[in-house]
């Protein structure tokens, strides 16, 4: 008898996902794709609340191979996704998250978009349900295109058609010593190794959903573990992109995503030990990987937080987090000369501050979302940001100079 090889595996990792997985399991179901081209390979990690026994039910009635493996728990997704890609037989595979659905022709339009163009990796448009989803990749479907011409690289989580062949000529799988981030490390590699990358933006593949009890794994774990993260993903690129400015339009995203979230309104919560352990923690990863180029590419408050991070200033690092706490950032255009435009965020040309006016020299867009950028002129600039930042700080920290 021949056997038929399936177009696409379908690895769902699974713990502990009820009632969630339900609904899962219904998107599968609900594939408009022939069902004798898909295989679903299931792994119940150890699950307590009858993951297993969902999954077993519905392999028994599904009228497509289903595949379930019930193993000890393994600590994260890693584990079950590497099991299910060791078994996949598809020409591609997908990896569906227990708690997400799919919208009902996505692996259809999936692989037809892969076989059309030839391409190793397909990303399809993702809506949110009590969840945000990445927003900044859509806009038009592209038939091909890849990490450098395009924004995939701030969506790198693993649910997205990967071609089987690429995984395996390069023996790639999911690092189980990472409890976060291991899905950005996986799909960074994909979209740099791959022949061509699709996207779907005309049609909702995939439902990312908020789970109400708040247990979705990317919601938990150490702050220390998303250095982890940001280091293992910084050093992926470094080791596969030589430095220059391709590796550093990569870098933003750890930088941006992973790491300047551990200096945001949390870090003015943190103890004082707390607060030294992340600078510490920062410290190689800056040194390593912050360039120009990089703080180029981010807005004025990211730049400055990572310029402040780098330069090891944690007072001055406080003193800008109580200024966004405050929401006064509408408030902070200075000066405008032609397509210069500064942004008066805290100890902007404080000479015992000593940071650069370049830190705070803000693109002509992200300029204009400031209220003041058409209204008045220079003087009514300086006077109404020197009065707000001498609100905003100690007299003794807010000594800005004249503008000349």
């Amino acid at each position: 008898m021949t056997v038929t090889q399936p177009d696409v595996t379908v690895i769902i990792g699974a713990y502990d996902a009820m009632p969630y997985l339900v609904e899962c399991l219904a998107s599968v179901e609900a594939q408009t794709i022939d069902h004798t081209r898909i295989e679903v390979i299931a792994v119940d990690d150890g699950s307590t609340d009858g993951t297993g026994a969902c999954l077993e039910e519905f392999a028994g009635r599904a009228d497509m191979p289903v595949t379930v493996i019930r193993q000890d728990n393994s600590g994260g997704p890693s584990g079950p996704r590497n099991v299910g890609l060791g078994k996949a037989a598809g020409r591609y595979v997908f990896f569906l998250d227990a708690d997400d659905r799919l919208g009902p022709e996505a692996l259809e339009r999936m692989v037809a978009m892969a076989d059309r163009n030839g391409t190793d990796v397909v990303l399809g448009r993702v809506e949110g349900i009590n969840r945000k989803p990445p927003q900044s990749m859509w806009g038009q479907t592209l038939e091909r295109t890849d990490v450098w011409s395009s924004n995939i690289k701030f969506t790198l989580s693993a649910q997205k058609l990967f071609r089987r062949d690429l995984l395996d000529r390069h023996g790639m799988r999911f690092d189980e010593s990472l409890w976060t981030g291991e899905d950005a490390l996986f799909t960074m590699e994909a979209y740099l190794r791959a022949d061509g990358v699709s996207l779907i933006d005309d049609y909702t593949c995939y439902y990312l959903v908020g789970r109400e009890d708040g247990k979705h794994v990317t919601k938990s774990g150490s702050y220390t573990l998303r250095f982890d993260s940001a280091r293992a993903l910084m050093n992926l690129v470094a080791e596969m992109v030589p430095a220059g400015p391709r590796r550093d339009m990569l870098m933003v995203r750890p930088f941006l995503v992973t790491l300047l979230p551990q200096f945001g309104p949390r870090y003015l919560r943190d103890s004082e030990e707390v607060r030294r352990h992340k600078l510490e923690l920062a410290k190689p990863l800056m040194d390593a990987y912050w360039t120009d180029e990089v703080a180029c590419r981010l807005r004025v408050d990211e730049r400055l937080r990572l310029h402040l991070v780098a330069e090891e200033r944690p007072e001055l690092l406080a003193d800008v987090l109580e200024f966004l706490r405050a929401k006064k950032q509408a408030a902070a255009l200075l000066e405008k000369r032609g397509r210069r435009v500064y942004l008066a965020y805290p100890h902007f040309r404080d000479a015992a501050a000593g940071i650069p006016d370049s830190v705070y020299l803000a693109e002509p867009r992200e300029a204009r979302a400031f209220p003041g950028y058409r209204e008045g002129g220079l003087d009514f600039f300086v006077r109404r940001a020197l009065r707000k930042a001498r609100r905003m700080l100690p007299a003794r920290d807010v000594r800005p100079t004249a503008v000349a």
